[in-house]
């Protein structure tokens, strides 16, 4: 398997465990972000499929990051929703995972490419794939802290006892 094949399967898998978030989630704002990072999985996957083509690329930046803010402000103001959240955290796991790979998958063909142009494209797809770790990271966060929330309130009434 040449390393566009990996890449495209890589981000495949991607895309699919973004589309399957988006589709079981009952948060409408997450659905949103996930729906992007699927988007930005599959616009990596057609610059690779288009590289093993012969064709040049082009891409455009993911605004997935300013979208997940937006939600996470919506969110936060909504204080019953937010004790209300209850996602497949093992699924963030993976997408973590998932998104680390990904980063040093790209990382690593810039360190061992030759053409700067490609050095360029791979960093590029890094760093999109870091926000993706972020915004991934600041989802499981988001929905721990009811949890920690509820941890906390009830440690702290324990000591007014």
């Amino acid at each position: 398997m040449d390393v566009f094949d990996f890449a495209m399967k890589m981000e495949l898998q991607g895309k699919t465990i973004y589309q399957n978030l988006a589709a079981t989630t009952k948060v409408p704002g997450l659905k949103t972000i996930y729906s992007g990072l699927a988007a930005d999985e599959q616009k990596h996957y057609d610059i690779f499929r288009g590289l093993k083509e012969g064709k040049t690329w082009t891409m455009t930046d993911s605004n997935v990051l300013e979208k997940a803010r937006s939600v996470f402000d919506e969110l936060l103001s909504d204080k019953e929703r937010l004790v209300e959240l209850n996602e497949d955290l093992e699924a963030y796991r993976v997408g973590l995972k998932m998104e680390a790979d990904s980063v040093k998958l790209y990382e690593d063909m810039a360190k061992k490419e030759h053409d700067p142009e490609m050095v360029q494209l791979y960093l590029k797809i890094a760093n999109e794939e870091k926000k993706h770790f972020n915004v991934i990271d600041n989802i499981c966060d988001f929905l721990m802290r009811p949890k920690y929330y509820l941890e906390w309130r009830e440690f702290s009434n324990l000591h007014e006892l």
